[in-house]
């Protein structure tokens, strides 16, 4: 049972968002249940850098910052992954400092004291030493950061296909059987 959430904050970089999204879809044999939490925020990033609200579209449960009756909320819901992409510096802070105060905290809060997988993919640059000792604290909790630096061993030739090199990896953090490049294969 693969029960995953992602949640949306409003850094910059809302096509991570929007591609891992496409290929969770693709992805759907992998799992059961599927749930996304985008911040105010986030949905205003995604406007101004997609040119679009494609966000409202997607056949995925939907909940609010509010709505601490979703699943994941409680350990008790078993959702296994949560995948925070991209992850503010704000979030990231509240969630190394214990500060549930909205259910993207709460969930991530969930899923490290369940032992379960938390994926934070940070955008931010440079980072200030806030920054590294949040990103340390999650990373001592069981938490992943994953930069959202891209690789170039593959030739990209569109910003699709560079982003797609970090929402690969993070697929592959999360245990999805994907294809995509390997090194050296």
């Amino acid at each position: 049972m693969n029960k995953i959430v992602v949640a949306v904050t409003g850094a910059s970089g809302s096509i991570y968002a929007k591609l891992l999204l496409d290929k969770l879809l693709n992805l759907k044999n992998q799992w059961n249940d599927l749930a996304i939490i985008m911040t105010e925020n986030a949905k205003l990033v995604w406007k101004t850098e997609l040119r679009n609200e494609d966000y409202k579209n997607y056949p995925i449960n939907s909940y609010s910052t509010t709505d601490f009756t979703a699943p994941f909320a409680s350990g008790s819901g078993q959702f296994n992954t949560m995948i925070i992409v991209p992850c503010s510096m704000g979030t990231l802070g509240r969630i190394a400092t214990g500060v549930s105060n909205d259910l993207i905290t709460r969930a991530a809060d969930v899923v490290l004291k369940e032992r379960r997988k938390l994926i934070c993919m940070v955008r931010d640059t440079p980072y200030s030493l806030i920054h590294i000792r949040n990103m340390e604290t999650i990373t001592l909790a069981g938490g992943i950061i994953c930069p959202a630096t891209p690789s170039f061993y593959s030739v990209p030739k569109t910003i699709e296909e560079v982003v797609c090199t970090v929402v690969d990896r993070i697929l592959d953090l999360a245990g999805f059987d994907i294809k995509t490049f390997r090194w050296g294969i």
